[in-house]
């Protein structure tokens, strides 16, 4: 049970928080649409509550104390989690349920939404949000249900359900296939080798199954994220290594060219992640079933 003495109302937690962002009062007053005097004063209870300053006084400006820097942080991050318990509850408010998952970027944008469709239409009750992860958290430290993970099957306190292992194929535009001349393994060496930043000894892992020698297998421009890479393959800038499933519709088009056959063979899978805490949650478990199914290898887009 919390002590109300502790509990400071909302109203002057926000104004604070405003100030604490702007460093302004003013600016915090036009955010909340309050006069100057109203957020002062919001301020000022607060400072009288904590029996201590929040801010330093300087000009037109407000300048936060130690003690004010430290609790504005605390403050932003319960804000945050109070509105976002708030749209949890009204997501409830239709009888549904609410799952919140963490995707890898390119991997969510081009294949699981495609694909989202089709849980949807099973479970039509349910809403879906979608954040964007590119490495593993601490489950305790973030409101979120469950994950898509690449790697290896580690996440602490957590269970990793496989999912699908990759083939991760050399891609290029046709026009950089015919300016480039590149028809075999060995005149990948003068061209650009586009990086992925995560990813940066995969050409080199790539040239060393291939059994290609003397290829400076690191150079080239990074890019964090495959749609990036992606999209700088078909616009010409190089060559690219991409799982092919996240460019089958590139390829089918004609945009991007599969340059060989040989593609890069990894221990390292796709996973749905979830804490062990959520093992039994009735949507845990059917999103498992259904993205289980969508990713087996004879099952395509609905």
């Amino acid at each position: 049970m919390f002590r109300k003495t502790f509990l400071p109302p909302v109203a002057d937690l926000l104004a604070f928080e405003a100030a604490a962002r702007h460093t302004s009062i003013s600016r915090a007053a036009e955010e909340l649409h309050l006069t100057q005097s109203a957020v002062s004063r919001q301020i000022r209870q607060l400072e009288l509550q904590l029996g201590m300053a929040l801010f330093h006084r300087v000009r037109q400006r407000v300048v936060l104390t130690d003690a004010g820097r430290v609790y504005a942080a605390d403050v932003r991050a319960v804000l945050q989690q109070l509105a976002g318990a708030t749209q949890k509850a009204m997501a409830y408010s239709d009888g549904g349920g609410l799952l919140n998952l963490a995707v890898l970027p390119t991997f969510g944008t081009r294949w699981l939404i495609p694909r989202l469709g089709d849980f949807a239409a099973h479970h039509p009750d349910v809403t879906v949000n979608i954040a964007a992860r590119s490495e593993p958290f601490d489950f305790a430290q973030e409101p979120l249900d469950a994950a898509i993970h690449f790697g290896a099957p580690l996440w602490a306190g957590a269970v990793c359900e496989y999912l699908m292992h990759e083939q991760v194929v050399p891609v290029c535009s046709p026009a950089y296939q015919r300016q480039h001349g590149v028809n075999q393994v060995q005149d990948l060496s003068t061209v650009v080798l586009l990086q992925q930043t995560t990813r940066p000894t995969q050409w080199a892992d790539w040239f060393d199954q291939v059994g290609a020698d003397g290829v400076h297998a690191l150079r080239g421009p990074r890019y964090e994220q495959f749609a990036m890479i992606a999209q700088a393959a078909v616009s010409g800038l190089g060559a690219a290594l991409l799982p092919r499933f996240l460019v089958e519709a590139e390829i089918a088009s004609g945009a991007l060219v599969q340059l060989f056959a040989q593609a890069l063979d990894s221990s390292d899978a796709y996973y749905l992640v979830y804490p062990e805490s959520r093992a039994e949650a009735p949507l845990v478990r059917a999103f498992r079933d259904w993205i289980q199914g969508a990713a087996k290898p004879t099952s395509a887009l609905p």
